[in-house]
């Protein structure tokens, strides 16, 4: 027996073709990338080139996007191979790293590249599992940095979803890695049958076999008709779109479980629990409900009652008893653990869930439903790619179990039939590439290259790779940009006036009250009206958050909650009191909140009722912040003189003139990205270096300075800011949770619109000032050479991190907080995590003892029983 054949002998089933094929180039020494569609087994790859590593007494390093990931191969690999094979390292563990099989993330492996570890020594073989996520825009670069570093003897397995150029990326590999053997398969190892769902019929999406296969003209029909009714009669409309319940049933109904229920919202995923609960629907039998009772007493061992109260178990246990979950990033990581654990074990009939559930994890169902097609990508909502059509529905169909996977699109009165069938049938997705030179990565380069080294690796990226057919897609993306912003404009013209005049004096207050970070007569003006605001005070605030609000609460410190007429609660801050705002009455409110559900309701609708009254009460004066050269009263003088001001569409006209302050700053961030393109990453990458020289991380010898090496050591997104918070000082001395909470505002990256924090003290907000002052030195430093690396510092946290690392319960920091316990995880572990590289890196001891000792303060309950970020 050779090789390949010793390693097939130890499965249960014959390996498929494209599998022997990958792992004969891998025992004649080749790399291979292998792309394969979800569920088709690829990973046998990968394992395969684990056991190899250990047959010939080499290193091999099984690389992932996730660290849940990670874990589920560190246990298969020690089911297989035995605990002394396998080690683990992913940034939370450190478990036998010197073994002959490492399951590491991807992250892990580039830092040790960048270090030269002396891990890497012996190192044989590198397993890329879901290598696609080189274009994820955050993390992607990674993935590139590691296969162009990764040392010519080391071969290369890649695992990649089906893409549409798999061959041009396999030519790239080719450029970077020498021999590379491309492996394509394009066959599900069980068919998927799409589906249609139109009020409570479910259809085949197509008809015919072959070259005669079309679009169902029954459904189009349907579709159709239902589009006619939408013109004419709403509701009747509305009925074609299926109840969540209904589709349910039907998969019920039909054998159509266990299913995978995609919903583009997290809010979404948990109301559609709720829904199934209010009915009489229970997926479960006895024997399965004991079952997971068992179960979940194990799981809520871990943490104390009161966390599990705050964390809603008891409504999430009745619905995991009857069969049903959601499964988002909103919930910790353990609930979600428990709903993979459950669901793959058969117990969990239906996962509501948004798209992240598509990544990573081995979670395969019998069908997939898709709500809607249509997603917000953060600017606009747009129909999905064929490519994530895909990546969703490749979870349909479990292998040796179903003999096909169903998909099934519901109807939506918002895409045509024709629309899903053509995005249903498409055959095109192509991977690209997110690939941006970074301040870490140049001072890395600069350990061991010269710039004109550097330069030539930067030159060998994926990137640069596809650099001339991408532009032709920014100047598109450009011209849309240009397009919006014209018709924004016209929006935000106002009869009374010159509105851009108007809009110019109040966004210039605004942005000197930010600056200023509540600094002066202006913040203790803002705090004065804020102490003076009373539980039934309805106010009204000003910006994109602009509308009434109920005071209903105040909260520790003196923090006043109100909610708003969108039915959210929100935190007011001193910038949604300054100026011209004023307190215009008052609501009676029921006993003490928090209220149930109907007393929400009741104050809701009161506050929608609520008149303002012809004199308002209590005004706001202005703020008399103090401006060089015209006195701030001045400019609100000259603001309330204006003749847009009194215009009743004026909250409207601010609304689109923030529209085109935005999209200005983003068509300004997409022309430099286009120039960058153009002229290439290694133009990019030159003033990536410029900076550094200006700042003093480079000598002119193009040598590290102190400066550089220890930025070499920070692995985070605003790395630059990191080290010059570092360098300025701007820690020191601060007790524990003031630490913690200057940190976060270096990693924390809000869900939507930013709020105004909820300083827990002056030091924490004097800090932050320091931290966004040296933003803003970076960010002009950043303009002179044409960069926008660095993301502006957030105090969004600053609070809830501040309590956490004092030592207040779960349900204390929750309790007004609109976070989710699920964001409350990540973004905590996201400060731990880089507290851990301050105590690494940081000047002196007593630095870097605080902050050892507050990444132990916030490292406990919920964040300690999380594995995962």
């Amino acid at each position: 027996m050779n090789e390949v054949e010793q390693f097939a002998a130890g499965y249960s089933f014959p390996l498929d073709p494209f599998q022997t094929t990958a792992c004969e180039s891998l025992a004649r020494g080749r790399s291979v990338l292998v792309c394969a569609p979800t569920g088709a087994g690829k990973t046998v790859v990968g394992e395969f080139a684990v056991a190899l590593g250990i047959r010939r007494g080499r290193k091999t390093f099984y690389t992932t996007p996730l660290k849940a990931l990670s874990n589920q191969k560190f246990g298969d690999f020690i089911a297989r191979h035995g605990a002394a094979n396998v080690g683990l390292l992913t940034g939370d563990n450190s478990i036998n790293g010197e073994a002959p099989a490492v399951v590491m993330t991807t992250e892990v492996l580039r830092n040790m590249l960048y270090e030269k570890s002396p891990t890497l020594h012996n190192l044989g073989f590198v397993v890329m599992d879901e290598v696609h996520y080189l274009q994820d825009a955050y993390r992607g670069a990674v993935w590139e940095e590691v296969l162009i570093h990764l040392p010519p003897s080391v071969q290369v397995v890649a695992l990649s979803a089906t893409v549409s150029n798999a061959e041009e990326f396999g030519d790239w590999l080719r450029h970077v890695r020498g021999k590379v053997d491309v492996v394509i398969e394009e066959a599900r190892p069980v068919p998927l049958e799409h589906h249609y769902m139109v009020g409570s019929q479910v259809s085949p999406t197509f008809v015919g076999q072959g070259k005669n296969k079309r679009p169902n003209p029954q459904l189009k029909k349907m579709s159709l008709n239902a589009e006619r009714r939408r013109g004419r009669d709403h509701m009747r409309a509305r009925r074609a779109v299926p109840r969540r319940e209904e589709v349910v049933d039907m998969l019920d109904d039909r054998s159509l479980l266990p299913a995978i229920y995609f919903i583009f919202s997290r809010n979404g995923c948990d109301q559609a629990v709720k829904q199934i609960l209010t009915g009489s629907t229970r997926l479960t039998s006895s024997e399965e409900s004991e079952r997971i009772a068992a179960y979940l007493e194990l799981r809520a061992e871990m943490l104390p009652d009161t966390d599990l109260d705050v964390l809603g178990y008891d409504d999430w246990r009745d619905g995991l008893m009857r069969g049903v979950a959601s499964h988002h990033a909103g919930l910790i990581p353990l609930f979600k653990e428990t709903v993979e654990e459950l669901f793959e074990q058969g117990l969990i009939k239906v996962v509501f869930a948004t798209e992240t559930l598509s990544l990573g994890i081995n979670m395969p169902a019998k069908t997939v439903v898709l709500e809607k097609l249509i997603k917000f990508t953060g600017e606009k909502h747009e129909l999905m790619t064929p490519g994530e059509y895909t990546q969703l529905t490749g979870r349909a169909g479990r292998r040796g179990i179903d003999p096909v996977g169903h998909a099934v699109v519901l109807f939506q009165p918002e895409v045509a039939f024709d629309r899903v069938a053509a995005l249903v049938g498409a055959r095109t997705y192509p991977l690209r590439s997110s690939f941006r030179p970074s301040y870490n990565m140049a001072v890395n380069l600069a350990r061991t290259y010269t710039v004109a080294e550097a330069l030539a690796l930067i030159e060998k990226s994926f990137a640069q790779f596809l650099v001339q057919k991408q532009a032709s897609g920014l100047h598109a993306q450009v011209e849309r940009s240009e397009k919006f912003l014209e018709g924004y404009r016209e929006r935000m013209t106002c009869d009374a006036g010159d509105f851009a005049g108007y809009w110019s004096m109040v966004r210039r207050i605004r942005d000197e009250e930010k600056d200023a970070a509540g600094d002066g007569e202006t913040h203790k003006e803002g705090e004065r009206i804020l102490s003076r605001l009373r539980i039934g005070d309805v106010v009204r605030i000003g910006g994109r958050g602009r509308g009434m609000l109920a005071v209903v609460a105040v909260r520790r410190g003196g923090t006043p909650m109100a909610l708003t007429t969108s039915d959210t609660m929100k935190r007011l801050g001193v910038r949604d009191v300054i100026g011209d705002r004023p307190v215009l009455g008052r609501i009676e409110l029921p006993r003490r909140y928090p209220w149930k559900s109907k007393e929400r309701g009741e104050v809701l609708a009161a506050l929608k009722r609520f008149q303002v009254p012809s004199a308002p009460v209590e005004p706001v004066p202005p703020a008399p912040a103090v401006e060089p050269d015209l006195p701030a009263g001045s400019v609100w003088a000259a603001i309330r003189a204006h003749p847009c001001h009194d215009c009743p569409d004026r909250t409207e006209h601010e609304r689109w003139a923030a529209r085109v302050d935005d999209l200005t700053k983003e068509l300004t961030a997409q022309r430099r990205r286009l120039r960058n393109r153009t002229e290439g990453l290694a133009r990019t990458f030159e003033r990536v270096v410029g900076v550094l020289r200006e700042k003093s991380y480079l000598r002119a010898d193009e040598g590290l300075t102190h400066k550089g090496d220890r930025l070499s050591r920070i692995y985070n997104e605003g790395d630059l800011l990191v080290a010059e918070v570092l360098e300025q000082e701007i820690l020191h001395g601060l007790e524990v949770p003031d630490l913690a909470a200057a940190v976060s505002t270096l990693v924390y990256n809000a869900r939507g619109f930013a709020v105004e924090p909820a300083w827990p003290n002056e030091t924490v907000r004097q800090a932050y000032i320091k931290i966004r002052r040296l933003w803003r030195e970076i960010e002009k430093t950043e303009e002179r050479h044409g960069l926008a690396l660095t993301r502006e510092p957030e105090p969004g946290f600053v609070d809830a991190i501040h309590a956490w690392a004092s030592g207040e319960s779960l349900d204390e920091i929750l309790d007004f907080t609109e976070m989710s316990p699920g964001d409350f995880v990540r973004s905590t572990k996201q400060v731990w995590d880089l507290l851990r590289q301050l105590a690494e890196v940081a000047d002196g001891e007593e630095l870097r003892g605080r902050c050892r000792k507050a990444a132990d303060h916030v490292y406990r309950g919920v964040i300690a029983y999380s594995g995962a970020l």
